[in-house]
């Protein structure tokens, strides 16, 4: 047996159970969602010994699941799109039709070749990258069990635990990965369904339900609340209901799926709505309700690591009760964010490092929807606003009134924008419409800067773009819109 000088190795050989004791890591994260691998590449940076324990593949779910394979298939819902309505580009195309299997291969390559470029950020950073399935324990030291079944023990002076979430389930509709899916299921399904129910209107009820309509499903959305996409503001519920009914999406809100009858070729959907019970068959029901924290059988409960409704607690800096053990990401309260646990990780890794670093502030973060249209948003909503105290100034630019927008054939959607009527704090920023996801960060820059309204109005905006309407929406807000 080889012995390198920096580490401890132990072999125990009782009925085929071997542990090794390895005792030479600063920071070991668990997890390599986009949490994780961007806390370890950010340790590694600041010259910390670095591991990373994953146990299925790099990059987590958002990466293999979640971000990216949708924003693949959401890409060829699009181009479908494009050649249905070529014509109104003047453009002739003869045929065309979705062919679901190289739309869902597509969307599976875009995803493995992402994950690939994680593996090679983990050998330029000098990541070790240990596979399996991790378990904390106290002293800084981690079971991790192999795929052989052989279990190997590490130890590193600080923890950060990344493991994520995933979909949460309803006992009233039980997932069989069939009939009843989640999103991971909703992207690789063997066939396209004819028809599907999406339960949940968050953003990933919508994007799904967009895709799967755009290319010729027919999709019914069930949502509990009074709106879709309730956490948005109110005027862009109102709006993105609109445009996917024109899209032939049939939406049933203040609804709720009290069970689902699998018995059948088709599943019998079993819905209370306000006039009654309704019945929909569909091939496929979509849970959409909602993500779970993965908090389970990873040693919290052994090493005392306190949680609160389902979520490990931290401080700003995401120490946990335990010395050594930290959180980020999913199992922490906040926005279940991809950014979000990146930005998490950073700031963990730099206080670790005894950097000079300020709490994340929460209510700057942007959260994005990449149906048809999309949705951005950052900050307050009008009523949120309303609800803290704030007198208010709002202004709105339709897209219907921009010249890039009307070139593109992309009018359906608006930017709606809300200052402090006394100091001109940007309170917050609501778009829908076409690549409004690309067109956030301008807010998001500008309310981390302080930067009030009259500046936003006087900061030059190229012209002819869809960014133009960030401007003309907060001159509106004062009263100074030119083409309103």
């Amino acid at each position: 047996m080889n012995i390198r000088f920096d580490t401890l190795v132990f072999e125990a050989i009782t009925l085929n159970y071997r542990i090794f004791i390895y005792m030479n890591y600063d920071i070991i994260v668990i997890g390599s969602g986009p949490g994780g691998y961007v806390a370890a590449i950010r340790a590694a940076q600041l010259g910390f010994k670095t591991a990373i324990i994953e146990r299925e593949s790099l990059g987590g779910i958002c990466l293999n699941w979640g971000c990216i394979p949708t924003k693949a298939l959401l890409k060829s819902a699009q181009v479908f799109e494009y050649l249905n309505h070529a014509a109104d580009y003047g453009i002739n195309v003869q045929g065309g039709e979705a062919d679901f299997e190289a739309i869902v291969k597509r969307s599976r390559g875009v995803a493995e070749g992402m994950s690939k470029g994680i593996q090679f950020l983990m050998k330029k950073n000098k990541i070790d990258v240990i596979n399996g399935t991790a378990k904390i324990k106290k002293g800084g030291k981690i079971d991790v069990k192999g795929a052989d079944g052989s279990t190997k023990e590490y130890a590193a002076k600080h923890t950060i635990l990344a493991t994520g979430a995933r979909s949460r389930e309803l006992p009233n509709l039980p997932q069989d990965g069939k009939k009843i899916v989640g999103y991971r299921q909703a992207m690789t399904l063997p066939k396209q369904p004819k028809s599907l129910v999406v339960v949940g209107s968050g953003a990933i009820g919508v994007e799904f339900a967009y895709f799967y309509n755009a290319i010729g499903t027919k999709v019914t959305i069930v949502e509990f609340m009074d709106r879709i996409v309730p956490v948005e503001d109110e005027e862009i519920s109102k709006q993105l209901e609109k445009s996917l009914k024109k899209q032939g999406i049939n939406i049933l809100t203040k609804s709720e799926v009290q069970s689902v009858d699998t018995s059948g070729e088709l599943s019998k959907v079993s819905i209370k709505t306000e006039k009654g019970i309704e019945i929909i068959e569909a091939e496929v029901v979509l849970s959409a309700v909602g993500i779970a924290p993965n908090i389970e059988n990873i040693g919290l409960e052994e090493v005392g690591v306190k949680t609160d409704r389902g979520r490990v607690v931290v401080d700003d800096f995401y120490k946990t009760n335990i010395e050594g053990v930290y959180a980020i990401g999913d199992i922490v309260k906040g926005q279940a964010l991809a950014h979000v646990a990146s930005a998490e990780g950073i700031t963990c890794v730099e206080k670790i490092k005894g950097l000079h670093v300020e709490p994340i502030d929460y209510n700057n973060i942007p959260g994005c929807t990449y149906c048809s249209p999309e949705i951005a948003s950052v900050g307050y909503t009008e009523k949120a606003a309303k609800e803290a105290g704030y007198e208010i100034k709002v202004g709105k630019f339709p897209f219907s009134a921009s010249g890039k927008a009307s070139a593109a054939g992309a009018k359906d959607g608006f930017v709606k924008v809300i200052f402090d009527a006394k100091y001109g704090e940007f309170l917050g920023a609501h778009l829908i419409g076409a690549n409004v996801t690309e067109m956030i960060a301008e807010v998001v820059v500008a309310r981390k800067l302080e930067t009030t309204g009259h500046e936003m109005i006087k900061t030059i905006h190229p012209h002819p773009t869809m960014s133009e309407a960030i401007m003309e929406a907060c001159a509106d807000a004062y009263g100074e819109v030119i083409h309103l």
